[in-house]
Formats: C-alpha cells, sequence, structure tokens
C-alpha cells in the first residue's frame, strides 16, 4: 500500500505557526501515523497572508454566518480568509486526500464545538465550525474528517484510521481497474463491514451482486453506501457477532480445548473484560494453524498495522 494522504492542521506536525507562535505537536499523529502517512500542511491564518505572531481571532455574530473578527482591534477577517479558502481547496481537490485531521475549536480549522461570541462579547453558541473547516466539509463531503482532540478519544481514533485504511485500498483498486476487482474488495472486507452494519453489508453485497454490469452509477452508489457504513461505529455486540462467525469456520478442527479458549475468550471481549486484539490474536493464530484461506485474506484480522495498538483498548 502507497503512503495514505492526510490534510492536516499544520501545527499538529509541530510546526510554530498558532497565532501565539507556538504549536500544538501531536506525537502519535507524527511518529506513529506518519509511518503510513504522506501529510499534507494546511494553516489557512498564515496562508491567507496573517503573521506569526498574530492578533488572536474569534468567530462572531449569526451562528448560521458567524465572521471572523480580531479580538483586540476589531479587524474583521472574513473576506480574507473565504477568498483564501476557495483557492486553497481548489489545490487540495488536486491532491487526492483520503482524510483530514483539523485542530480542535479553532475559529479557522475546528471541526466542532467552535465557540460563537455575541454582541455582547459572551459566547451565544458553542457548536462553531471553523470557517476553513465549514467550507472543506461541504465541498469535500466523502473525505473522512476528524479533529485531533476527538482522535484522543481510543474507539474515535480507531474508527477514523480504519475508515483511511479502507478508503486507500478503495483508493487502489479503483486505480487498478482489474476485472473483478470490486469483487474482490468486497470480498476481502466482508467481515469488516459486518462489524460495522450487517444491513448494509446486505446491500453492498447486492451492488457487487451486479459485478457483470457494474456501472460507474452503481460504482458510486457503492463507495456513498461504504461511507456510509464506516461511519457507524462498531460496537462490542457487532464485533462479538464477527468473532462467532468467523469461528464457525474452524468447528470442524479445532479440539474441544480450543474451541472453549476461543469462545471463552471471545465471551470475556463481550463483557469488556480483554480487549479486542485478544479474541484477533487467536483466530489469525486458527487461521495460520489450519490453512483457512478465506480468512487469511480478511482485513477484518488485520485492519491496520499492529504497531498502532488501536485494539488494545477495552
Amino acid at each position: 500500500m502507497e503512503k495514505i494522504k492526510i490534510g492536516i492542521s499544520s501545527c499538529l506536525l509541530g510546526n510554530k505557526v498558532r497565532y501565539d507562535g507556538q504549536h500544538k505537536w501531536d506525537r502519535f499523529i507524527t511518529d506513529t501515523l506518519g509511518r503510513w502517512c504522506e501529510f499534507v500542511p494546511v494553516c489557512p491564518e498564515v496562508e491567507c497572508g496573517l503573521p506569526i505572531p498574530r492578533e488572536s481571532m474569534r468567530l462572531e455574530g449569526d451562528p448560521e454566518n458567524p465572521r471572523l473578527v480580531t479580538g483586540r482591534s476589531r479587524i474583521d477577517l472574513t473576506e480574507k480568509m473565504m477568498t483564501y479558502t476557495a483557492a486553497r481547496l481548489e489545490q487540495l481537490a488536486r491532491e487526492d486526500l483520503v482524510g483530514f485531521i483539523f485542530k480542535t475549536k479553532s475559529p479557522s480549522s475546528g471541526l466542532r464545538g467552535v465557540k460563537i461570541y455575541g454582541p455582547k462579547g459572551s459566547p451565544i453558541s458553542y457548536s462553531g465550525q471553523g470557517l476553513f473547516a465549514r467550507a472543506f466539509v461541504n465541498r469535500f463531503p466523502r473525505i473522512p474528517v476528524e479533529d485531533e482532540g476527538r482522535l484522543q478519544d481510543p474507539g474515535i481514533r480507531e474508527n477514523f484510521i480504519e475508515t483511511i485504511f479502507v478508503l486507500q485500498r478503495w483508493r487502489e483498486m479503483e486505480a487498478a481497474r482489474k476485472p473483478g476487482g470490486l469483487v474482490d474488495f468486497h470480498s476481502r472486507h466482508k467481515y469488516t463491514l459486518m462489524a460495522h452494519s450487517p444491513e448494509k453489508l446486505k446491500a453492498l453485497g447486492k451492488l457487487t451482486g451486479r459485478a457483470g454490469k457494474l456501472t460507474e452509477e452503481t460504482r458510486d452508489e457503492y463507495f456513498q453506501t461504504l461511507l456510509d457504513l464506516l461511519a457507524l461505529k462498531k460496537t462490542p455486540k457487532k464485533n462479538y457477532n464477527v468473532i462467532l462467525h468467523i469461528a464457525g469456520y474452524f468447528k470442524g478442527v479445532l479440539t474441544s480445548g480450543e474451541k472453549e479458549e476461543l469462545l471463552e475468550t471471545a465471551e470475556q471481549y463481550h463483557q469488556g473484560l480483554v480487549p479486542l486484539i485478544v479474541p484477533l490474536t487467536l483466530l489469525r493464530h486458527y487461521t495460520r494453524k489450519y490453512e483457512e484461506p478465506y480468512l487469511s485474506q480478511q482485513y477484518y484480522l488485520n485492519p491496520h498495522p499492529v504497531e498502532m495498538g488501536l485494539l488494545n483498548h477495552v
């Protein structure tokens, strides 16, 4: 797999571009995720021509259409920011980004939870979006986005990273244009898809069933359904269901002790006593031991590099 191209708020890479001349270096992003991702840094405030350091800014006015205003000198920078944003988004359209990580609560790059101030100087909304972030989401609704604050949550982090790995494999499948590429993609992701939504897995299966007469419209429908499915979070209950489905492949070969160990481990995961990596490790072991070819190709058992440690949380 080629490196996954991700847009990112520049300060998260350790670049000193914030209003106070500092950064918000996120070492997981640079030191761990960076081993598999190529980052495209963006700092709307600096790139639109503002200096470092600079006066702090905030969003003010109508929560549906706020203005970007400097805190002390009261300079309205909205038009300057939006002119820059329109041009920058056209540049990013040519980057073929798979995802974007934004800086939390920034008036330009905050994805959610940005304060919007009223005429009396106090917040009237705590659910705003930064001007650049809002424009990005509107321009690229099919690119998964997250902010670095929410990525501190292990479940959200794992879901976002799994999503960008799935979408990178989709991009590479599309680029290869091999006969049967979509069928192979769907087959190898079957249990990944099931862990998010068994219902949408069925819908995708019906689309894949048209493999002999696939159209661009069908592929587009598959991709949109895939995005909707990946947005649905996996849960211990759904993972447990998948684990039992996979365990069924071994019912004729496992010893009674192995079967008992596998079911006991699955139940411990279901109850929140052990992390997902524990039953997955057993399933990977049995897949190799009993040479199960279909399971050996399932991304569910190896969704992303183990070095990331994303499945180690309870």
